[in-house]
């Protein structure tokens, strides 16, 4: 193993050409794969799975990343080198990654991978932005690209999502851990963004990952096409053009020949004509290999500083002068699943905030993968955008929705989203910025330099456009742009150059010659057309004219010629059927419309006088209520007639004339009016009452739904705090009870051995604490001593032994203050003669933590059954009462001199 130091070099930030997967990526010397493991709580027992049925012949590299406690010593290098022949290590800055190793992250440290050199950093202090599977990931994807493989086990909250979104848009293969995993969290949350290739148990995942390590293509040094496969490749394109109509032929070969590769490898097949087979007869696959070449993952303001650099430069000059009907447009091409869309929405809505602006912005954008277009428009973001976004935008521009984020309303209006083909489809004009980062790496640079005068014909005279950090407009594009910020890749347009978009391959096939089954159908559609334009013809000719509402009382189809009638009013276009009404027709059809609304049925009015430049006329129209299925409401038919047929009435008299004539009847003027005042009341006393109902509920809403709002905002944010600490809590305190439950099982079986030794030796021994409390003893000690298991935990001093040895107490002090060893013979109550031998109680850490106490017992012992002859040798005449007294075979006292006598016992010595 080589494990040497190396001077860090600035790297860029994991966020820098994220998109950039495998077109920007150096290829790496060393060719083998390298396997980058997240897991958290629930993670020790799936690593060990994994690793105990991996092979050790894989030909992988392995980077464990397990969340730790920082402040307790980590034992996964033990636990999991017990599960595997492979050689863990915890890694060390600057090391190397070697095939067939397992690399563990160390405590309190993250690790990222440059090089294929391991790097360490400070752990993140900030619990919700920690996230330390996600950084190996995202530099393991931008170092290692298509041989890159992400693993994700048992873990709570979403750790390494955004890791194995990065790396699959590099072409690397992911696997997630399935029901077997302790926690569901980590692994469902990877499964939920549609990035994992596997879906199995951790014995599966090794199985697994030691067929794709000896796999050719992850194997294969050069990412070029091959030349004997360029023709099976090219077919590959050809078919993919015929299904989907998106010609490949102009991507980058490596690009499509990584992509190529990388679903052969997920289906174990190694021939190129064998994938040919199956994409002909699956379209399961054949949108597989679609959605897999138009992978792009992205995030909300990703490169920060382009951001910067576009509100500091770009975005005043943009607004400058610019009047408040002047939109300003915008164009995101490649647009993913919207979020760098979004983020241009967000930046030109604070920009406008901060200088008190009320221009409007209008934001296109387009991609060719119908899938993200479909995200794109929901608006719906899983919880990890927060790591992405400062509290403040989260706030201002995110509504939380269960487990997710919906971007706000006002943000999602200035967003238009379609599905675009930038080399087929007419290209948008007018706009005054064009976004298309890292869209052109894919392109050859020969479609390149047809793309570029395409943008510069779709800005403004002095519009911006932005590429991504590894791209330009070339040399053939210097004479339409100018270079506004270098480092950014930001490019204004001249105001000189004329640019005109190049003819490209158009997809209106609507001039293409039909077979023969289309044109019959094509002239059964016509006969039908036929029909519809007869039936026209007869209802516009008979019927009367009438209006479709729908229950807003907005005009949802026109039925004949409704001039007489109806008239745009000036102003903002307006289709409300109220605001379309002429004079006289307003009030009458108000009331007629609130009461067919009121009782559901047909309302009729006669006698109606409606005003028009050719004088006053009387009509009767008529109001049919229709279920409105489109909002659970009630629509309208309103029809009108004419019974007069044009008759124009005769004005009214004067007052000097209706004074002259006073037998004349009442003027058909004052009826009118009268009948016009009647229903104006009734409508205005209905409306009055609604009004004040309506008012006095919603005022009591209000003011309750306001009170809850503001309490639960309050409660909401103390929650969402408290989660996020208690979970990042959870992780370490799981991790920690993992290891902590190995290693109390590791302890077990140690004090079983200690259990069993103890039984087996056949010696009395104590073992005392600091405090010379008895904490373990031996049977024979027991039986010696005059134990019993009620005196664990007593102190020597206060216990009354069996045995008369009354300096002992003093004894053990001494052992235990000064270190040292003692021993010394004694005599029990039953006057057998001992080795007792006193020794500290010593521990690696802490140091002399009590004493140990052994009694051997002499083998030739003068009260036993024999007596050697030594004994009766170095034995004297003792004075009556000593202790050292004892009784020889003839009945005689003595006193030994030499208890450590030598005898002679089957020709050798044996030392007592």
């Amino acid at each position: 193993m080589t494990n040497r130091k190396r001077k860090s070099s600035a790297r860029p930030s994991p966020a820098v050409d994220r998109a950039a997967s495998d077109v920007v990526i150096e290829e790496s010397s060393r060719s083998f794969p390298i396997a980058g493991i997240g897991a958290s709580a629930g993670g020790l027992e799936a690593l060990s799975a994994l690793l105990e049925a991996m092979p050790v012949d894989t030909g992988v590299g392995f980077v464990i990343v397990q969340h730790l406690s920082p402040t307790h010593p980590s034992m996964l290098v033990e636990i999991l080198s017990r599960a595997t022949s492979m050689t863990v290590v915890e890694v060390a800055d600057g090391q190397l990654v070697e095939p067939n190793s397992v690399h563990v992250i160390p405590p309190d440290r993250e690790v990222t991978i440059q090089a294929g050199h391991l790097e360490l950093h400070p752990r993140e202090k900030d619990t919700a932005r920690r996230r330390p599977v996600d950084r190996l990931l995202r530099s393991l994807a931008a170092d290692h690209g298509p041989r890159a493989i992400g693993v994700i086990l048992s873990g709570t909250g979403s750790d390494g999502t955004l890791g194995i979104e990065e790396l699959k848009v590099h072409g690397g293969i992911t696997f997630a851990q399935d029901e077997t995993a302790q926690h569901r969290g980590m692994p469902a949350s990877a499964i939920a963004t549609g990035c994992i290739d596997f879906v199995l148990p951790p014995e599966e995942i090794a199985a697994e990952i030691h067929r794709l390590g000896k796999s050719p293509h992850l194997a294969r040094e050069s990412a070029e096409l091959p030349s004997g496969d360029a023709e099976d490749f090219g077919s590959i394109v050809q078919l993919m053009r015929s299904v989907t109509g998106v010609d490949f032929t102009q991507y980058r070969s490596t690009t499509l020949f990584r992509r190529i590769t990388r679903r052969m490898a997920l289906l174990k097949i190694e021939e190129a004509g064998e994938y040919i087979d199956l994409l002909k007869r699956s379209e399961e696959e054949r949108s597989a290999l679609y959605h897999d070449i138009l992978i792009s993952v992205t995030s909300f303001f990703r490169d920060p500083e382009m951001f910067e650099a576009l509100a500091q430069r770009v975005l005043p000059r943009l607004f400058e002068g610019r009047a408040d009907q002047d939109t300003v447009r915008v164009w995101v091409l490649g647009c993913s699943t919207g979020q760098e869309a979004y983020s241009i929405a967000i930046a030109f809505g604070e920009f406008r905030k901060e200088r008190g602006l009320s221009v409007p912005i209008q934001v296109f954008a387009t991609d060719l993968n119908e899938r993200g277009i479909t995200t794109a428009r929901a608006g719906l973001y899983s919880k990890d955008i927060e790591h992405d976004l400062s509290e403040e935008r989260l706030k201002n521009y995110f509504t939380p929705v269960d487990d997710q984020y919906r971007v706000a309303k006002s943000i999602r209006e200035m967003c238009i989203f379609a599905r675009h083909n930038l080399l087929a489809d007419p290209p948008f004009s007018r706009m005054d910025l064009i976004t298309c980062r890292n869209l052109l790496i894919y392109i050859n640079p020969v479609l390149q330099e047809k793309i570029v005068p395409i943008l510069h014909y779709a800005l403004r005279p002095g519009g911006t456009l932005v590429l991504g950090g590894s791209e330009t407009v070339g040399s053939h594009g210097r004479d339409l742009f100018e270079t506004e910020d270098a480092r950014q890749r930001i490019f204004r347009r001249k105001d000189g150059a004329v640019g005109r978009p190049p003819v490209l391959k158009g997809r209106d096939k609507s001039r293409q010659s039909r077979r023969p089954e289309e044109a019959r159908a094509h002239e059964a559609t016509l006969g039908v057309d036929m029909q519809r334009e007869a039936e026209r013809v007869l209802l516009r000719r008979y019927a009367p004219a009438g209006v479709l509402l729908n229950s807003r009382m907005e005009i949802m189809q026109f039925q004949g010629d409704t001039s007489a009638f109806l008239a745009p009013t000036p102003g903002r276009a307006s289709l409300n059927v109220m605001k379309m009404a002429r004079e006289g027709l307003g009030v009458v059809l108000r009331s007629a419309l609130h009461q067919a609304s009121t009782e559901r049925l047909p309302v009729r009015r006669e006698g109606v006088e409606l005003r028009s430049q050719e004088g006053p006329r009387l009509i009767d129209l008529e109001v049919t209520p229709l279920p409105d299925a489109s909002d659970d409401g009630v629509g309208f038919l309103v029809t009108f007639e004419d019974p007069t047929r044009g008759t124009v009435l005769t004005p009214p008299l004067s007052d000097a004339e209706d004074a002259l004539d006073e037998g004349a009847e009442p003027s058909r003027r004052i009826l009118a009016l009268t009948q016009e005042l009647s229903a104006t009341r009734e409508y205005l006393q209905s409306i009055i009452e609604q009004h004040d109902a309506a008012n006095e509920e919603l005022q009591s809403a209000n003011e309750e739904a306001q009170s809850a709002n503001e309490e639960m905002q309050s409660v909401n944010e103390e929650l969402e705090t408290s989660k996020e600490e208690i979970q990042s809590s959870n992780e370490e305190l799981a991790t920690v009870n993992d290891e902590l439950s190995d290693r109390n099982a590791e302890l077990n079986r140690v004090n079983n051995d200690l259990f069993n030794l103890l039984g087996s030796v056949r010696i009395p021994i104590v073992i005392f604490d600091p405090d010379l409390r008895v904490r373990r003893f031996t049977d024979l000690a027991e039986q010696l001593f005059g134990l019993n298991p009620a005196d664990v935990g007593r102190p020597i001093a206060g216990m009354r032994i069996a045995a008369d040895f009354q300096q002992l107490p003093q004894l053990l002090d001494e052992v235990v203050e000064k270190g040292t060893d003692k021993e010394l013979e004694v005599q029990d109550a039953l006057g057998h003669w001992y080795s007792m031998r006193l020794r500290p109680y010593v521990t690696p850490d802490e140091g002399i933590q009590g004493a140990v106490l052994l009694m051997i017992r002499h083998r030739c012992d003068p009260q036993g059954p024999r007596v050697c002859r030594e004994h009766r040798r170095h034995g004297s005449r003792a004075p009556s009462g000593s202790r050292q007294r004892a009784a020889s075979t003839d009945g005689e006292p003595f006193v030994f001199r030499d208890l450590r006598c030598e005898i002679r016992r089957y020709g050798r010595q044996v030392a007592l």
